[in-house]
């Protein structure tokens, strides 16, 4: 390595022969330069914050972390450092899940997600759906419904059915957690549940007013799908759940804890969905 130095930094050798730089200076009898002491600093940094992330951290969001500990540092240095360290935040894969039944008579609302301006505050308009989750007892289902604005879940449930009592348990936490003014717009797709009779009376009876996607157009409610995407690829493609308890405590802990109070997100300057909505107060 010390006949190489001189054609090769000291970090790519230490890449390519697979020694840290800390043990070659180690081994050579010499101390780091500043530059190399700034890397080890800051590898530490990236390792604890990627493990915060719970491993889901690309190089963008890792350096929107640091920067907002006050770490200045570029892109492209903490993406090779992570490189280095082999960290590699979740890769996405295409995702798609079904579980809308629009083989019914029931009403279908418009579509008034597509006219919507740009939401400028919390509870101007909420989305939902429902996912599921495999676990050895069988399906678990989630229903939730996720401000537009804020991207955080203001309700959800969980159980072993479809029926319409999951996506309405989903909605009255929603409305007891925000008390929304009246007007507000809620979209969902045309499931048999949210057309039907019980659905539609908890809306008027807090006067919502209901929005529905076109027939088979799962991008109208992209940014619910992003969400399911975001709880797939982070949590439930990297677990094996053995009881729907197990999986709903750990759904629980993912969203509450994590999801909503902690993950950084892109779209929102990178803050999460409850420090986004406090900078408004």
């Amino acid at each position: 390595m010390k006949a190489l130095a001189k054609e090769y930094t000291v970090s790519d050798l230490c890449v390519a022969l697979g020694v840290s730089r800390s043990g070659y200076y180690a081994w050579a009898g010499g101390t780091p330069g500043p530059r190399a002491q700034a890397n080890e600093r800051l590898e530490k940094q990236i390792a604890a914050l990627f493990a915060q992330s719970r491993a889901s951290y690309g190089s963008p969001r890792i350096t929107a972390a640091l920067r907002q500990r006050g770490e200045p540092c570029n892109h492209k240095r903490v993406a090779r450092l992570m490189r280095e360290k082999g960290l590699r935040g979740r890769l996405r894969r295409r995702y798609r899940v079904r579980t809308t039944d629009s083989r019914h008579d029931q009403p279908i609302a418009p579509n008034l997600l597509a006219k919507q301006p740009p939401c400028t505050a919390p509870d101007q308009v909420w989305l939902t759906d429902i996912t599921y989750i495999p676990t050895s007892e069988g399906w678990l289902y989630l229903a939730g419904v996720l401000d537009l604005y804020s991207r955080k879940v203001v309700g959800w449930a969980m159980g072993e059915s479809l029926a319409t009592a999951l996506p309405l348990a989903a909605l009255t936490m929603a409305v007891q957690q925000r008390r929304p003014a009246k007007g507000l717009v809620h979209h969902s797709d045309r499931g048999v549940q949210y057309a039907s009779e019980d659905y539609r009376k908890k809306l008027a009876a807090h006067t919502l007013t209901a929005s529905m996607s076109r027939k088979a157009n799962c991008y109208d409610n992209a940014t619910m799908e992003s969400f399911w995407s975001t709880l797939k690829h982070e949590l439930i493609y990297r677990c094996s759940y053995q009881t729907r308890t197990q999986a709903q405590q750990s759904i629980f802990e993912w969203i509450e804890v994590f999801y909503n109070r902690t993950r950084l997100h892109s779209s929102l300057g990178f803050k999460s969905p409850v420090d986004f909505e406090n900078q408004l107060n």
